[in-house]
Parts: structure tokens; sequence; C-alpha cells
């Protein structure tokens, strides 16, 4: 193989510009040794060389050694875990309880007030009635359906 080349793909190694395929030259130059390389080259040589044996090295994975855990090897996380779940659920039972106390309290501070209490009563009642009449206006639609639907087909009362 010429030098010249060789020596060109080193100088472009050297500067960080070789393709794979251009290593790949270098590499297989120099796994054979050469009598007679310029200077150049015979620096790059013994670079090139732990580069090839190391490549055909075949490298053995170490034993792996199985190591067994016990689930209860770490017990002081899971009793932080169940700590933290019975804090909190501690916390929304005492925050639904102090609610329903502040809305019991609410509801009898209204209820002493006998004119608020009328009010309210008043208030639900006519609310009852509304709805109970409209009830009422559409069974009367229904009714009037319905006599007219007897009268068309002849089935008179």
């Amino acid at each position: 193989m010429d030098y010249k080349h060789i020596t060109v793909l080193v100088e472009k190694y050297w500067e960080g510009e070789t393709s794979l395929e251009e290593e790949a030259v270098l590499r297989d130059f120099f796994s054979t040794p050469h009598a007679g390389l310029p200077e150049a080259l015979q620096e790059a040589a013994p670079l090139f060389g732990y580069f090839h044996r190391e490549a055909e090295k075949v490298w053995e994975a170490p034993p792996v050694k199985i190591v067994r855990l016990s689930p209860w090897r770490h017990w002081m996380k899971y009793a932080a875990v169940i700590m933290v779940a019975i804090g909190i659920g501690y916390a929304l039972k005492q925050h639904q309880r102090r609610e329903q106390q502040v809305l019991v309290a609410l509801q009898q501070q209204e209820m002493n007030d006998p004119q608020k209490a009328l009010d309210e009563t008043k208030r639900a009642l006519q609310l009852l009635a509304k709805n109970l009449h409209k009830g009422t206006s559409k069974m009367q639609q229904l009714s009037y359906f319905s006599e007219a639907t007897a009268v068309v087909e002849g089935k008179e009362d």
C-alpha cells in the first residue's frame, strides 16, 4: 500500500477528520508489521496495533452473583409509607369533621331566629307549590289530549 496515502490518513486521524471507513483502513494497515515504515507512521504503529489487539480480545463478563433480598429488609420504607397514609387519612377525617361542625353551627344559628326559620319555611313551601303546579298543569294537558284521542277513536265515556 502507498505510504503517502497512509500518511495522509494518519494526519487526518490526528486532526479528527477521518471517517469510519478510513479508520478501518488504518487499523488494517497497522495490523500487520511493515519493515521500513517512515518515521511519521512508526509513531502511530503502536497505537493502531493496540487498537487491533484490543478489538480481537474476547471480554468475558464477570460471574454474576445473585443476591436475594428479603422484602422485609427495608421495613422502614414500608413503615414510613404506612404512617404517611395514616396521617393523611387522619387529617382528611379531621377536616371533614370540622367542616361538618361549622355547617351545623351555621344552621343552628340561622334556626335560632324564628323569623328566619319562618321565611325559610315559606320559601321551601312556595318552591314545592310551584313545582306541584307545573305537574298539575302538565296533567291537565295530558287529560285534554286523552279526551281528544277518545273522541277521535269513537270511544266516548
